[in-house]
C-alpha cells in the first residue's frame, strides 16, 4: 500500500493540469490581463473598448490549439469557419516547454512586452510587435483563449512535451496602415456609453453569449466522425441485416423476387 501511494505521488508530481475554456478563473484572468495593458497605453487612447469574453472565440482557440502547431490558424481568412457571427478574427500564439511554466499572465505579458519595439508616432515596429498591437487594438472588444497540453511536442517549436496558448479576437486587429487606437482627444472621449479605467464599456456589447457551434476542422470533431464510421455505422449495418433476416425468416412472403 505504501509503495502504491509513493508511485501515485510520484506520478502526480509530473502531471500537468491546464485550465479549460469554461474555467471561471481562467476566463477572468484572460480578460483582466488583456484589459490592463489596454487601459495603460501611452499616449492614452480616446476610443479603447473594454474587452470581454466570447465563447465561440474560445472554442476556435481550443480547436486550433489541439493541432499543437506553432503557426497561425490556416482558416482565419475563412471567417465563417472560425466564428458564427463576427466578420473578422485576429489571433495571438504563445508556446513553451515544459508545460508547467504556463501561466496566462506570463503568456500575455510576453505579447505586451513587444510595446518596446512599437512606435505610435511612426506606427511601425523595429522588431516583432504584432502581438502587442492586437492586444491593444481599440476596436477588438471580444477575446477567447485556450491552452492545450501537447505530449508529443509543438510542431515548428519543440519535440518535447509542451503547451500552446491561443487567443482569438473579434473584430480582428492589425489592419495595415491603421494605428491600433486614437489619441487625439481625452481618454474615453469617444465612448458612447460608460467609461471604466479608461476603457469604453457597454452592457449590450460586453454581454457574454452562448453559441451552439464548433468549427468543422476541430480535431475532436474528426475523432467523433471516425468513431461514427468505425463503430456506430458497422453496428447499425449489422443490426439492419439481422432485422432483415429475422423478417424474412418469420414472414417469408414479404420478400418477392422475380
Amino acid at each position: 500500500m505504501l509503495l502504491w501511494a509513493l508511485i501515485c505521488l510520484d506520478l502526480g508530481a509530473f502531471s500537468v493540469s491546464l485550465p479549460q475554456i469554461d474555467d471561471k478563473e481562467f476566463i477572468d484572468e484572460c480578460v483582466r490581463e488583456h484589459n490592463s495593458p489596454r487601459s495603460a497605453v501611452h499616449p492614452p487612447a480616446s476610443d479603447m473598448l473594454y474587452m470581454s469574453w466570447d465563447e465561440a472565440l474560445a472554442v476556435t482557440a481550443r480547436a486550433w490549439a489541439r493541432h499543437c502547431d506553432f503557426q497561425h490558424n490556416i482558416y482565419l481568412k475563412e471567417v465563417q469557419r472560425v466564428h458564427p457571427t463576427f466578420p473578422s478574427v485576429g489571433e495571438n500564439l504563445w508556446t513553451a516547454y515544459p508545460p508547467s511554466i504556463f501561466s496566462v499572465k506570463r503568456a500575455i505579458q510576453s505579447w505586451v512586452n513587444e510595446s518596446k519595439d512599437y512606435s505610435y508616432q511612426r506606427n511601425n515596429c523595429t522588431h516583432v510587435c504584432g502581438h502587442y498591437t492586437q492586444v491593444v487594438w481599440a476596436n477588438s472588444y471580444k477575446v477567447g483563449c485556450a491552452v492545450q497540453l501537447c505530449p508529443n511536442g509543438v510542431k515548428t517549436f519543440t519535440a518535447h512535451e509542451g503547451a500552446i496558448f491561443v487567443c482569438n479576437y473579434s473584430p480582428g486587429g492589425n489592419v495595415i496602415g491603421r494605428r491600433p487606437y486614437e489619441t487625439n482627444a481625452a481618454p474615453c472621449s469617444r465612448c458612447k456609453d460608460s467609461c471604466v479605467d479608461r476603457l469604453c464599456c457597454s452592457k449590450e456589447r460586453d454581454i457574454r453569449r452562448s453559441y451552439n457551434w464548433t468549427p468543422d476542422w476541430d480535431p475532436a470533431s474528426r475523432s467523433n466522425n471516425f468513431a461514427d464510421v468505425l463503430i456506430v455505422r458497422p453496428v447499425v449495418l449489422i443490426l439492419t441485416c439481422i432485422s432483415a433476416y429475422a423478417v424474412h425468416y418469420l414472414y417469408p412472403d414479404v420478400f418477392c423476387y422475380e
